[in-house]
């Protein structure tokens, strides 16, 4: 689907791994030019090259996957896990030195030819180039391409998203958070190449600049976590102030939303939760979304697992399991889903940014590096929760409600993390209206 407005074009580029990438891509449709280009498997790509590229998502899958197996699939996922490590923050101090899968990165593209296929194909149009995956921004600036821009998909990252040589960058950085743009300058990259941005969050969630979608769905959440209207009461004039209008009751059950990754790990926490909520499930009083993505098996082993508890979510109202054929339906679906949703309930990937929607974050077990720095994100700005046993969820889930801190962590998300990403993407590719 070609650009909606001929004067804000760019050549957007994700890659197919996991959901993270292309989920950050979606919400920058509307200026990608042609379409948006998978940099593994789009049909401008060689063989050569997505033989290279399968190699490394059929990897991160499998071995994502393994770490639930007791013993050997720890021992599997740490040694993979170490190659994406990220050094402590703390102290700060700059170290530009490039690592060994720096160096490995730069020989895929310098000598193997990886994503040489994207930038002789992107350079038949002087366009800016904004990618979601750090390989083909890498490839574009080794390349002698300019006006390229990478959009940080996590609150922290490895070196491997920087040059060997990050004082000449070509890149300019869009990054999610404020921590991921200080890394950054640990790694060497020049304050003047580093945005923050936010990360870019649905068009359709948000509503535009003004935000009205997301303060109308947030409205209209916080009655169902805040029962006995405790933050409500104390926060009253501040909610009128920055939402515009408040609810007594919500139009919705109180909705809970468990999302699988891309990798398909973590499944049976899923059913784990419906077998817990079943009798408030019967009696109505809560209703589960059960996400499986665009994984047959994950939504076949959701129908399965939920016809054996004697649930058909046919004709069950109380359970979705929401599936789709392709990402771009899924996201479409999944962005739909959200508004009516009540608590997120995912391991903390690129989901963790959507808190900024105004969406309390209980946080699934995280897999890999990255995702623990995003884990301590969401606890850092008040808007996350690590998930108590499952099997009890019955309990302590209703706990946390009653007390009214479900509803101030949604308002942390809300006020604390950036919501605007798409709209900042496009004035850091476009410059803002007026200028």
């Amino acid at each position: 689907m070609p650009a909606k407005d001929q004067a804000k074009r760019a050549w957007v580029v994700s890659v197919d791994m996991g959901y993270g990438h292309q989920r950050a891509a979606y919400p920058l449709n509307e200026i990608a030019n042609e379409r948006i280009i998978t940099a593994n498997n789009d049909q401008i790509i060689s063989e050569r090259e997505r033989g290279i590229w399968q190699w490394s998502r059929i990897g991160y899958e499998t071995v994502s996957r393994l770490k639930t197996i007791p013993g050997i699939g720890k021992f599997i996922f740490g040694a993979y896990d170490s190659l994406q490590a990220i050094a402590p923050f703390y102290p700060f101090k700059v170290n530009a030195r490039p690592n060994l899968t720096v160096l490995r990165v730069k020989g895929l593209i310098k000598r193997w030819g990886l994503c040489s296929s994207l930038i002789d194909y992107v350079k038949k149009e002087k366009l800016p180039m904004v990618t979601t995956h750090f390989i083909p921004a890498l490839a574009a600036d080794y390349l002698g391409l300019d006006d390229v821009h990478c959009i940080v998909t996590d609150t922290d990252i490895n070196r491997v998203w920087v040059t060997d040589k990050p004082a000449q960058t070509r890149i300019k950085y869009l990054t999610p958070s404020r921590h991921a743009a200080i890394r950054l300058r640990q790694y060497g990259v020049p304050e003047d190449r580093i945005i923050m941005t936010g990360f870019p969050l649905p068009r359709e969630n948000t509503g535009g600049r003004d935000q009205k979608v997301l303060k109308k769905d947030l409205a209209e959440r916080l009655p169902n976590l805040d029962p006995n209207k405790k933050f409500i009461t104390a926060y009253d004039e501040v909610l009128k102030k920055y939402l515009g209008e408040t609810r007594a009751k919500s139009s919705h059950p109180l909705t809970l939303c468990y999302l699988v990754g891309g990798a398909g790990a973590q499944t049976e926490i899923g059913i784990t939760i419906v077998k817990a909520l079943q009798k408030k499930l019967c009696a109505g009083e809560i209703r589960i979304n059960l996400v499986a993505g665009t994984r047959l098996d994950v939504a076949s082993y959701f129908n399965r697992e939920l016809k054996a508890l004697g649930i058909d979510p046919q004709t069950n109202s109380g359970v979705k399991v929401v599936y789709a054929l392709d990402k771009r339906a899924y996201f479409a679906q999944i962005n739909q889903e959200l508004r009516t949703t009540d608590i997120l309930w995912t391991k903390p990937s690129e989901m963790s940014f959507y808190t900024a929607l105004g969406l309390p974050v209980i946080i699934a077990p995280p897999v890999g590096a990255h995702e623990k720095f995003n884990q301590e994100w969401l606890e850092h700005i008040g808007s996350g929760f690590v998930q108590e046993d499952p099997r009890y969820v019955d309990q302590w889930l209703y706990y946390v409600l009653e007390s009214g801190k479900y509803a101030e962590a949604a308002w942390h998300g809300f006020m604390n993390a950036p919501s605007m990403g798409t709209y900042n993407i496009e004035d850091a590719l476009f410059g803002k209206a007026g200028d």
